[in-house]
């Protein structure tokens, strides 16, 4: 049975650090990948890494804050976030499977971990 388990959300100041880890069991996965949805939006895309070639790709609102990472030894995935503003608040969910900006393309998800950045 796959599962990804999200964990490391929590509340934050303006222009604080979190670091997201995402924990994959049952399989490995080449393309993982992090979106987000806060309350009234459509799900969003943040990041995304393939293992096989290190490749990466950022969301524009979260490239120079925000970095994707990999430990394959754990089957982990990370996001650390750095230099957090308000609009970053929303669940953070971790995808995986393909190598996509656009959520629909997954069949692999977590069960979302929240975080708040206040003002």
């Amino acid at each position: 049975q796959v599962q990804l388990v999200e964990s490391g959300g929590g509340m934050v100041q303006t222009g604080g650090s979190l670091r997201l880890s995402c924990a994959a069991s049952g399989r490995t996965f080449n393309d993982m990948a992090w979106f987000r949805q806060a309350p009234g939006k459509e799900r969003e895309f943040v990041a995304v890494h393939k293992w096989s070639s290190g490749g990466r790709n950022y969301a524009d609102s979260v490239k120079g804050r925000f970095a994707i990472s990999r430990d394959n030894a754990k089957n982990t995935m990370y996001l650390q976030m750095n230099s957090l503003k308000p609009e970053d608040t929303a669940v953070y969910y971790c995808a995986a499977g393909v190598y996509s900006t656009y959520w629909r393309d997954y069949d692999y998800w977590g069960q979302g971990t929240q975080v708040t950045v206040s003002s």
